[in-house]
C-alpha cells in the first residue's frame, strides 16, 4: 500500500506566492495541505504586511476549501511577540491535526529568510518546506499569469517602487513596467499582492478597490474589500 501523504500547514499571506505554493503542493502525491495559518494585526483586522482585510482572507480560505488559523498580533509587536504568537498558532494547528509537523512557505530565493524560518520551526519541532524556492522569479511570475492566477498590488514599499504601482493588476503589462532593479515577484519586499482568482480557488473573489493610503511614511496600501 502507498504511504499516506504528509499533512502540511501552509503559511498564507493572501498573496500570489502563498497561493502558488498551494497550487504546486496540490500537484504532489506525497503531501496534503490541510490548513492555512495567517498573521493578523489586531485592531487593524488585516493580514500583517499585506494589509488585506480579514473578511477577504476568510473569502480566500473558503475559495481554497481550507480552514485558516489566525495568529493574532498586537500592533507594533516586536520579533519576540511574533515568535510567541506564531508558536501558539502552530500548537493550535497540531492540536487540530495530531501528527502535523510540516509547514510550507512561499519564499522564493532569500537564503537568510529561509534559514531563519528553518531555525524557528526546528525550535518548535516543526519542519519547514519551501516548494517554490530557487525558481527564476520572472519565469515564475509569467507561469502564474499564464495559468490563471489573478492578483493586484495591495502594498508598495515606496522606498523601492513608485506608489503609483499600488492597486495595479499583477499582469504582463505590470511586469514590463517594473524598473529593472525590481524583482518580478517582489521578493525583496518591493510589493505585496492580494489574490482573487487562480487554479487554487474553487471560484473567483469579487473585490472592489478602495483608496490608497501611505503609512509609516513608506508603505502605500491599496484597500480591497468584498464587492457587495
Amino acid at each position: 500500500m502507498a504511504e499516506a501523504p504528509t499533512p502540511v500547514l501552509l503559511s498564507w499571506s493572501g498573496g500570489k506566492d502563498a497561493a502558488w505554493a498551494l497550487h504546486v503542493l496540490r500537484q504532489r502525491d506525497d503531501v496534503e495541505v490541510v490548513g492555512l495559518v495567517t498573521t493578523i494585526t489586531e485592531g487593524f483586522e488585516r493580514i500583517s504586511m499585506q494589509g488585506i482585510r480579514v473578511e477577504v482572507l476568510h473569502a480566500q480560505a473558503r475559495a481554497t476549501g481550507l480552514p485558516v488559523i489566525e495568529a493574532r498580533m498586537p500592533q507594533a509587536a516586536d520579533n519576540a511577540i511574533y515568535e510567541a504568537v506564531f508558536a501558539d498558532a502552530l500548537q493550535t494547528a497540531r492540536l487540530r491535526w495530531p501528527g502535523l509537523r510540516t509547514i510550507a512557505f512561499g519564499d522564493l530565493f532569500l537564503n537568510d529568510i529561509r534559514a531563519w524560518r528553518q531555525a524557528q520551526c526546528a525550535k518548535l519541532d516543526w519542519e519547514a518546506l519551501f516548494p517554490l524556492f530557487g525558481r527564476d522569479t520572472l519565469a515564475l511570475a509569467r507561469e502564474m499569469q499564464q495559468q490563471g492566477l489573478c492578483a493586484a498590488l495591495c502594498c508598495v514599499d515606496t522606498t523601492q517602487l513608485d506608489a503609483r504601482f499600488a492597486g495595479r493588476i499583477f499582469d504582463d503589462v505590470l511586469l514590463e513596467a517594473l524598473p529593472p532593479q525590481i524583482d518580478p515577484c517582489g521578493e525583496h519586499g518591493e510589493f505585496h499582492t492580494c489574490v482573487y482568482d487562480g487554479p487554487m480557488f474553487a471560484a473567483p473573489l469579487h473585490l472592489a478597490q478602495g483608496e490608497t493610503v501611505l503609512r509609516d511614511a513608506r508603505f502605500a496600501y491599496t484597500d480591497f474589500r468584498l464587492h457587495p
